[in-house]
């Protein structure tokens, strides 16, 4: 059985910092290329974040480009998002995803003053 396990969310200040983790259990995780998404209040769903099965490529949504980071361990099966310089926009549930096909329950991160 798939798990994705996010974990890191909180309230921050606007221009404050926080670093999402995601924990996968049951599936080869060296295989699948890892994605952050987060949906807001009222929103559809959107793209955050991509890296690669190796770790080498990364994309990211406009928005969020040169202020978020998205990494990974393969050896500890997680994906991390390191989140810089958070705005009031920013909030939203942070959901880590494999491949599309696997979705964890998200984690809630709101940037409030």
């Amino acid at each position: 059985q798939v798990q994705l396990v996010e974990s890191g969310g909180g309230l921050v200040q606007p221009g404050g910092s926080l670093r999402l983790s995601c924990a996968a259990s049951g599936l080869t995780f060296g295989r699948y290329a890892m994605s952050w998404y987060r949906q807001a209040p009222g929103k559809e769903r959107e793209f955050v974040a991509e890296i690669n099965f190796a770790g080498t490529t990364t994309s990211y949504a406009d928005s969020v480009k040169g202020r978020f980071t998205i990494s990974r361990d393969n050896a500890e099966k997680t994906v991390y998002l390191q989140m810089l310089s958070l705005k009031p926009e920013d909030t939203a549930v942070y959901y880590c995803s494999a491949v599309g096909v696997y979705w964890g329950q998200g984690t809630q991160v709101t940037v409030s003053p």
